[in-house]
């Protein structure tokens, strides 16, 4: 089952269906922790990798390798879209948040 699947399944999501605003392809793959992908915890780590331009989407939990999922670009923007104000953010930079209503804070790495 696809994330926009669970989302469907979960009477308590909100499905909020915007454009999609980045240069990359939908479906690049990006990385998110199982917390984000299992709606544990919100998004409130972004980084956008220097060496690969590899989009990580994390929340503030401690991780292993194996809570490392790999999805679509896509699939993590329809989990939160807030995530589409960081299109410009380019590679070797990260942006954070204190909570999930919070404005992303953009620095270098």
């Amino acid at each position: 089952m696809g994330l926009f699947e669970k989302l469907k399944k979960n009477k308590n999501a909100k499905i909020v269906e915007q454009k999609f605003p980045f240069y990359d392809e939908p479906n690049t793959a990006a990385i998110v922790c199982s917390h984000v992908i299992n709606r544990e915890e919100p998004i409130l780590f972004v980084s956008h990798d220097e060496d690969d331009g590899m989009w990580q989407f994390l929340c503030r939990k401690t991780h292993e390798a194996e809570d490392a999922k790999l999805v679509s670009l896509q699939s993590v923007f329809e989990l939160d879209n807030s995530i589409g104000t960081l299109v410009e953010m380019p590679c070797g930079y990260c942006a954070t948040k204190e909570n999930q209503e919070a404005k992303w804070i953009i620095r270098e790495l």
